[in-house]
């Protein structure tokens, strides 16, 4: 018996080296195989394919991020071209905007047309006139694939329930108000839905 709580308590302290030494050493998983060699440390291997896994596992939790929803004008070019003219800047599509400061003022002109603004982790990707009008162009759907498929076509013999069924004997009249359960009460607990599910206590004959 001592010598298992004596194993246990050996891997505890190991993992807990091992988290210690990744939170000291957090380069260690940027750094490539030849580098950390040259620096005399171990060697770390990076797999493309296990970067890319986690990209698409990113890429399909996007309807869950924070983005407010956006439906393209149809004349966004003409607009992104009146607001590089008003700021005497090229309106041609590969004229590339170098310049820090003429980026912001293209981008923040945008906003205040469009209302749209370019999230922080694509304005890199914001390099020309033709990269702006994309932008602007693409339409942010933020529906949750749950709520769309209330407005998918779906086949007949599917149908998707939106709402909660609650049973009450009041409203619940389909079999004169009989339940299944009839010592079960129907608790509504959270403050959120508590005025729009009524709840309902059952009777008990004891005590």
């Amino acid at each position: 018996m001592m010598a298992g709580l004596g194993q246990v308590s050996l891997r505890k302290t190991g993992q807990h080296i091992f988290a210690r030494n990744i939170f000291l050493r957090p380069n260690a998983f940027y750094s490539t195989t030849k580098n950390n060699q040259k620096k005399g440390g171990p060697a770390v291997s990076t797999s493309s394919s296990s970067i890319d896994s986690v990209g698409k596992s990113l890429a399909s939790k996007g309807f869950l991020r924070p983005f407010k929803s956006y439906e393209a004008p149809n004349d966004a070019a003409d607009k992104i071209n009146a607001i590089c003219t008003s700021l005497n800047i090229s309106s041609k599509n590969d004229y590339k905007l170098s310049n820090l400061e003429e980026k912001f003022k293209v981008l923040d002109a945008c906003f205040k047309d469009f209302q749209h603004s370019v999230p922080n982790s694509q304005v890199h990707e914001i390099n020309t006139i033709a990269d702006v009008i994309k932008f602007y162009k693409s339409s942010v759907d933020t529906t949750v694939p749950y709520d769309a498929l209330k407005k998918a076509d779906l086949p007949p013999n599917l149908h998707i329930q939106s709402q909660y069924l609650r049973f009450n004997p009041e409203t619940d009249t389909k079999f004169n108000g009989q339940t299944a359960f009839p010592k079960s009460s129907t608790l509504v607990t959270g403050l959120k839905y508590r005025e729009k599910y009524p709840g309902h206590i059952a009777k008990r004959s004891f005590p």
